[in-house]
């Protein structure tokens, strides 16, 4: 923080770029047609509006075409409260900005070796603003500010929960916040108890727990609506074969096994062996001083082992990329992050849709479903590299 009270005029000039850089997404997707605009948080508004209104927030869909059900816990209908209270317009603004800020939480903390080393520091600011850039044009990102997403705001939160040196506040409580909100950051207190963080963990847990009972309490007919009801419904999220879902069971659901009970046992299998093989590397991570690459993985199994998983989600791929760099002395490292940016930039899985699409014989029914799935296979792919192939390369560099 040092560096940026003394170039303050520098990171003045550092958002105007970032900003600048952010126009185009931010005009493309807060100026198209109301019914798709912010999609996501008119989900989220709905939920809140309907706590005022006195209406069963698991029981409204938002208006046609989207026809969408607010699928998050009780807690976040009632933060969400705070998004009703505002105009729709305003609401549009005020989100967007989050998402920019949790953004640059998100890569100050992660890019923090490069960006605090003592031959760069007084160049920080310009590394910033290219990072911010960079990150801004990756498609989860992308999708942040197309949907009106919460994802970005997630990850700043369970990462800086990891990696603040002195936290202010107690550390685990925002892990606990995170998951009360949206169930998937709860892989964190996998992490944090496989890696004997006890203190970190039962924080996590209770304020999870805490903020989970809340409900029952202040809402309690919508509490026992989400799980007893909407949670136990995976279609309330969207289709889960759609091409949006690339986690592990969603690329399963794609191959269209001629029965379910397979795609299960298989889907089963192969999150146990992911599982055991990410958190494992999470933990011999944290057992080298390395909790960046830890909490990377964690973020990863996160996408990989939920049921539904969409691109949004893989915003974890920031701090992936950090992880890779490391403090930027690597040569090999700098152009192997250079290489995954650049893949989780362009669009993908939509070419492998249209690939399938064009029902090439003998080219779209193979090559277009590895396509398809290329971000989830591409997840997978990271997790191999930041377990076995970052190690070894750090032992060489």
């Amino acid at each position: 923080m040092r560096v940026i009270r003394r170039q303050w005029w520098a990171w003045a000039i550092v958002v105007l770029v970032v900003a600048a850089a952010a126009v185009p997404l931010v005009q493309q997707w807060l100026t198209n047609p109301d019914d798709q605009r912010l999609v996501d948080l008119d989900v989220y508004r709905t939920g809140g509006q309907m706590l005022l209104d006195g209406r069963p927030v698991y029981d409204y869909y938002t208006p046609a075409p989207q026809l969408l059900p607010f699928t998050y816990p009780p807690i976040a209908a009632m933060l969400a409260v705070l998004l009703a209270a505002m105009s729709w317009e305003t609401a549009q603004w005020v989100w967007t900005a989050g998402v920019f800020v949790a953004l640059a939480v998100t890569v100050w903390f992660s890019f923090r070796q490069v960006l605090e080393r003592d031959s760069l520091r007084k160049y920080a600011p310009w590394l910033f603003a290219l990072l911010m850039v960079m990150c801004t044009y990756l498609m989860p990102i992308r999708d942040q500010v197309r949907f009106g997403q919460v994802d970005i705001l997630l990850v700043a939160l369970c990462l800086v929960d990891c990696v603040a040196r002195r936290p202010w506040w107690p550390r685990g409580f925002l892990i606990g916040l995170a998951t009360a909100v949206k169930l998937t950051p709860g892989v964190f207190l996998i992490y944090l108890l496989i890696t004997r963080q006890w203190r970190t963990f039962f924080m996590a847990s209770f304020a999870a727990a805490l903020l989970t009972l809340l409900p029952f309490a202040v809402i309690p007919q919508d509490a026992v609506d989400f799980w007893f009801s909407a949670l136990l419904d995976p279609e309330r999220l969207g289709a889960n074969a759609a091409t949006t879902n690339q986690s592990i069971r969603g690329m399963l659901i794609r191959l269209y096994l001629p029965q379910e009970w397979m795609t299960s046992l298989i889907w089963l299998v192969i999150v146990a062996v992911v599982g055991w093989f990410g958190f494992r590397g999470a933990r011999d991570a944290y057992q080298r001083g390395d909790t960046l690459t830890a909490v990377a993985l964690v973020g990863l199994m996160a996408v990989l082992l939920s049921p539904v998983a969409w691109i949004h989600h893989l915003a974890w791929v920031v701090v992936v990329l950090a992880a890779i760099v490391g403090d930027g002395r690597d040569p090999v490292r700098l152009r192997v992050a250079a290489g995954v940016w650049l893949y989780y930039v362009v669009p993908v899985p939509w070419w492998g849709s249209a690939l399938i699409s064009a029902k090439i014989p003998g080219v779209s029914l193979v090559l277009g479903k590895i396509v398809q799935n290329g971000f989830g296979l591409g997840a997978v792919a990271l997790v191999w590299l930041l377990v076995s192939w970052l190690p070894k390369r750090r032992q060489i560099g």
